[in-house]
This record gives C-alpha cells, sequence and structure tokens, in this order.
C-alpha cells in the first residue's frame, strides 16, 4: 500500500470521531486540501527515505492552508513548487478561516523547519531523497475563540480512538516509506512515535518544536535542531 492509499484511508477512518466542547470546529486538510498534499505525497513520498520527521498536528497557518505539514504559505509555493486549489472546511471558524494559498499569514514553525532544509540542501530533491515530513495527527481542533486545541488536551474517550487511528496510519506510513528512524519534532510526537512503533527496530529521537510559542525556539532554533540531530548521528548534508 502506497501512501496515498494509506492517507485516503486515514481520511476515512477519522471521519467518524466526534469531539465535543471546547472544541466546536475540526479541520481535516486531508479532505479540503486534498489535491495539495496528494500532490506533496506523489512528488516527494517515494520509498527509500532514511529518516521521517514527524509533527504533531496542523497550524492554521500552515497545514490548514496548504495542506503540507508544517506547510508555510511561501515555502510550498516556491520551494516545494506546490500550488493547487484549496477547498474549505465544511465548518469554518470565523477567527481561522481557510484562505489556502491567498493567505498572508506566515506559520513561524514551518518557515523554520523548513527554511532549514532550504539552507542545507538548496533543492528540494537533494532532502526528500533521505528525508520526509509528516504529521502525527492531520486534524486542527479549534475553540469557538479561534484558541488552538492540542490532541494532548482532548479528553481521555475522544484521544484514545484517535490515537489509534493514528498510531495505525503511522506505522503503514513509515513502513511504506521505508525509514529507519523517526525524530519528533517536539515530545509529543516523539513519545507518540516511541508508543506506536516500540515493537519496531526503528531509531526514534526528538528535536526541540520550532514553535515561537518556546523561548527556547526563539533563540537559535537551528543551531539547537543541529545539534541535537548530530546527537542522533543524522547529518543535514546533501
Amino acid at each position: 500500500m502506497d501512501l496515498i492509499e494509506i492517507t485516503r484511508r486515514f481520511a476515512q477512518d477519522l471521519k467518524h470521531l466526534q469531539f465535543s466542547a471546547p472544541v466546536t470546529h475540526v479541520y481535516n486538510p486531508l479532505e479540503y486540501a486534498w489535491r495539495s498534499h496528494a500532490a506533496y505525497l506523489q512528488r516527494y513520498g517515494g520509498p527509500g527515505k532514511e529518516v521521517v520527521f514527524l509533527g504533531m498536528n496542523p497550524g492554521p497557518w500552515g497545514m490548514a492552508q496548504t495542506g503540507v505539514p508544517f506547510g508555510e504559505v511561501a515555502i510550498v509555493r516556491d520551494w516545494l513548487g506546490i500550488e493547487e486549489q484549496i477547498d474549505r472546511p465544511e465548518e469554518e471558524n470565523p477567527a481561522k478561516p481557510v484562505t489556502g494559498f491567498a493567505c498572508h499569514r506566515s506559520e513561524v514553525s514551518g518557515k523554520r523547519l523548513w527554511g532549514l532544509f532550504r539552507e542545507r540542501f538548496g533543492a528540494p530533491e537533494k532532502f526528500f531523497a533521505r528525508f520526509f515530513v509528516l504529521n502525527y495527527c492531520p486534524l486542527l481542533f479549534l475553540e469557538a475563540s479561534g484558541r488552538n486545541r492540542t490532541p494532548a488536551q482532548l479528553p481521555i474517550k475522544e484521544r484514545r480512538p484517535l490515537l489509534d487511528i493514528c498510531d495505525d496510519a503511522l506505522r503503514r506510513s513509515i513502513a511504506a516509506l521505508g525509514a529507519d528512524t523517526v525524530v519528533g519534532i517536539g515530545n509529543f510526537a516523539a513519545e507518540q512515535a516511541k508508543r506506536a512503533l516500540a515493537d519496531s527496530q526503528l531509531q526514534i529521537g526528538c528535536i526541540l518544536h520550532p514553535s515561537p510559542a518556546s523561548p527556547m525556539a526563539n533563540r537559535g532554533w537551528p543551531d539547537k535542531a543541529l545539534q541535537q540531530l548530530g546527537e542522533l548521528d543524522i547529518s543535514l548534508q546533501p
């Protein structure tokens, strides 16, 4: 099963899930941004990867807009070369509208992450020859105010079935990509990978999340990430 089939099944499996207040809106870019996400998988998601970088879930100005993990608009359009029509979620929160590639907000985490890869590799094909980027959970959870709610903040009765589906998709995706190392971007993603892939022989590590909400990430995030990758024996060299 290739990534396209895995991801279609992933999106289908998520459809039956229900979430309660304070979550009022759930965005699934695997549905309304499918054209863009499929282009990302088809262009860059072939087998033979060494390392998969794993994020937590979409950011409101990143994957929620472009369908690409950590997908800040300018990076996706100008470096990855992807610009597809983005539809709208069925129920949209006016505080976090989806305008696709017309979005003028910058996803700082994505700008930092993909910016590091662009700086080190130049051409995206050189990066994707060895690496890939996925999100563990493809859903963005929003409260009425537009405030994000993370998967970890969901009540256990809602979180458990979500994690079961995400675990299954992660195992299938890693097998399809052929990677032997998974690097969580932040502690949540790393912990989910360790749990979901506990029966495998994969190396699982973690780097600091590039979120601007993290004081540490705001003080030289690229250098910290490179140091942590070095400790895992991962070199960002073309």
